[in-house]
């Protein structure tokens, strides 16, 4: 923009000559005025006293400081162009999840009818606040520690609250892909190692429908059955699991009550994909328990190892490099899962599992647990309230179209979830039939899905160590896009507390991944899969849910959702009233509402952690608790030290609750020019008399920090700087 000299008259009707002057240490131009106007102007405006040592510190901050990231975004970074940031958010909502999990939920809630729900959920509340969490980060181009300060002070501590979460999450979410990392290698063999009950780490209850198959034919008196490795008659196997005698195949009989027992009722008979995981993999044993954790796994520890590797060197250039990794890993697990898919309903058995995948069971809808489930995986899956979104939408273009990514992503979620149903059901259907047995049977949860279920449906299949590889590839890179937003989201609260420290990304970022692999290690012990038990049951359930629950009351009602919305409209989103409406009503009500009665039956349904027939001791529970309170409890030190600072300087009490009007002049000012250089330059360029974006910029600090009482002598010693 062209340097110019213009002039305002002032209330007295004489003209006032405006010089384009450099401020403090921003690379722009904007005028300064002459002390003796910018005096008339404070004198026409009432006044609030406040100490000058305030006035100093927040109006520069407003104006030109770094330590809250606001003022140079080249120096913060952004993304490269759009497609990246979409990518990352894409990436970041579509993780394990969406395979692990989602698939369960939605077979144990009804089937097709868990979709009712699951869609309710998401345009109600998931919806709403992942579009506003995209907006708080990109209008103020701040983290989370950071932006909930501005907004309103005393709750300044919500932010935090969400990093400890983040960061008790990283922790174990890096070890499921140390899991990952080992199954990929594992699948470089000839034979997979869980296709057979003969290896090192089996034991005898190993057992296998197809194996017990073969004992079927044996010539045997009475019948045999499948037992350490090899068929076994049924009257020795009935005598040493149960002093019984052998009836058949499938039977004991038992004399002295007249009864017929099963044969698998006797002992815990165990899969070799099961042994492989928790014997070979994660080296337990019978004996290992929380009292009781073992040595430490060196194999799982360099796997670990090489996870956080991955992270560093994907992080290390921030966004930037970050940027350019997300391209493969956010469209590389949609390339497998059209592979599985193509491949899962050309085997025999696969329509019967995805039928019973999407058959509805109209009854679940009176059950309150499936709507708890539905609003659970919904929010969950879009991860809001963890941080990552602000974080990420800081690092965006002040005039991006956030609503539109956030309908297109929010939706492109759901459908993933539902895709990936339909990929392992299909599969889940074909191992139903070559077990005999019915697909119930085969249907697990969580880690036992990913870990146990899906590989031994891969065995059976021809050419088995490739569609490994493919499958937990598929896995590792989902979990790395989770984990790249959530240790970005650590890196950035740093950054953003400490300024200085964007010119040593390699420390930060070496730094912060060495501590994730440090405090990771336990979870590599023999026992550590019950220290990971436990971190996912306590570290993101009920305290997510009331920091939700915060950040929504904090927006909505604190802040207030007109501020909220012409934020949004400085950024150039258009939003006609049908649609204004919408995010109104979802965001003071339904969002709030629905957390709220997902937080009381979490608590109501509360259960200790347990992992099988494992009961976690007492003493773990209580440590449970303890991580689960620490994000809660983490708010209410800032909030007392902002209550301090009104009670020592004698503010308003008003001050806890409204925001810093300088920045949110500022960032609105900045959005604007954004959003409409090129209409607001042609207006000035048409009518010389109208004041230049920067102008216009300038003039509001001035009248937006004496709104908040700044000292006349502050404001005009930072302006002729």
């Amino acid at each position: 923009m062209e340097n110019v000299t213009f002039e305002l008259k002032n209330d007295l009707g004489k003209a006032e000559v405006y010089d384009d002057v450099e401020l403090n240490d921003q690379k722009l131009k904007v005028p300064a005025p002459k002390p003796t106007f910018l005096m008339n102007i404070l004198s026409t405006m009432k006044k609030k006293p406040v100490s000058d040592e305030d006035s100093g510190v927040v109006l520069g901050a407003a104006i030109g400081d770094e330590k809250d990231g606001t003022d140079d975004d080249d120096v913060r970074g952004k993304w490269s162009n759009q497609i990246e940031f979409f990518l990352s958010c894409l990436a970041y909502a579509v993780g394990i999840g969406n395979v692990w999990r989602f698939p369960y939920k939605c077979y144990k809630n009804g089937g097709g009818v868990f979709l009712i729900p699951y869609l309710i959920c998401l345009f109600l509340a998931a919806l709403p606040m992942f579009f506003m969490e995209l907006v708080l980060g990109q209008f103020s181009q701040l983290g989370p520690n950071k932006i909930f300060g501005k907004m309103a002070p005393l709750f300044r501590g919500l932010g935090y609250g969400m990093l400890c979460i983040t960061g008790y999450v990283a922790v174990y979410y890096n070890v499921i892909i140390a899991w990952c990392i080992f199954y990929t290698f594992a699948g470089f063999t000839p034979s997979l190692g869980w296709e057979t009950c003969d290896n090192w780490f089996n034991t005898p209850d190993c057992f296998s429908p197809e194996f017990d198959d073969t004992c079927r034919v044996n010539s045997i008196e009475g019948g045999s059955t499948w037992w350490n490795n090899t068929c076994v008659p049924v009257d020795q196997y009935c005598q040493i699991h149960a002093h019984m005698e052998g009836f058949n195949h499938t039977h004991c009989y038992q004399k002295s009550a007249s009864t017929f027992v099963s044969l698998s009722s006797l002992h815990n008979r165990v899969s070799p994909a099961e042994e492989y995981f928790r014997r070979n993999m994660l080296l337990m044993e019978s004996e290992t328990s929380l009292d009781n954790l073992g040595h430490i796994n060196w194999r799982l520890a360099g796997c670990l190892l090489v996870a956080w590797l991955l992270v560093m060197v994907c992080l290390i250039k921030g966004v930037k490099s970050a940027g350019k990794v997300v391209w493969f890993t956010a469209l590389f697990p949609y390339g497998v899962l059209l592979i599985l898919l193509v491949r899962g309903v050309t085997l025999p058995g696969a329509m019967d599992g995805i039928y019973f995948f999407l058959t509805p069971k109209w009854e679940k809808l009176r059950d309150v647990n499936v709507w708890t489930d539905a609003a659970t995986q919904i929010f969950y899956s879009l991860g809001p309230a963890f941080g990552g979104l602000i974080t990420l939408a800081s690092y965006n273009q002040r005039n991006a179209n956030c609503q539109r990514d956030a309908v297109i992503i929010a939706i492109a979620n759901s459908a993933t979830s539902i895709f990936a149903g339909l990929v392992i059901f299909s599969i889940l259907g074909f191992m139903a039939l070559e077990l005999g047995v019915d697909v119930s049977e085969v249907v697990e949860g969580g880690t036992a899905l990913a870990f146990v279920a899906y590989p031994t449906a891969i065995a059976k299949l021809p050419i088995s160590p490739l569609w490994s590889f493919l499958f937990f590839t598929m896995l590792l890179t989902l979990g790395l896009d989770s984990q790249f937003t959530m240790v970005e989201t650590i890196i950035t609260a740093i950054y953003d507390e400490f300024p200085k420290l964007r010119e040593k990304k390699f420390l930060v970022v070496g730094g912060v991944t060495t501590a994730g692999f440090l405090l990771g290690l336990p979870l590599c012990l023999q026992g550590g899969y019950y220290l990971f038990v436990l971190l996912d049951w306590y570290s993101g359930a009920w305290s997510l849910m009331l920091l939700a629950i915060l950040e929504i009351i904090v927006v909505s009602w604190v802040y207030g959702l007109d501020a909220f919305f012409e934020d949004i409209k400085t950024m150039g989103i258009y939003q006609n009233w049908l649609t204004r409406a919408y995010w109104s009503i979802c965001l003071k009500f339904t969002c709030p509402a629905l957390l709220l009665s997902v937080l009381i039956f979490t608590l109501a349904d509360y259960q200790p952690a347990s992992e099988g027939d494992y009961i976690f001791p007492v003493w773990s529970n209580i440590l449970g608790w303890c991580i689960a309170a620490s994000s809660v409890v983490v708010v209410i030190p800032f909030g007392a030290y902002e209550l301090y600072k009104v009670k020592k300087y004698s503010w308003p009490l008003r001050n806890l609750v409204e925001c810093d009007y300088i920045w949110r002049t500022q960032s609105r000012n900045l959005c604007t020019m954004a959003s409409r250089t090129d209409t607001i330059m042609s207006d000035y360029q048409t009518e010389p008399g109208m004041l230049s974006p920067d102008d216009t910029r300038e003039r509001n600090l001035v009248i937006s920090s004496h709104r908040q009482g700044r000292s006349e002598k502050v404001l005009l010693s930072r302006l002729q700087q």
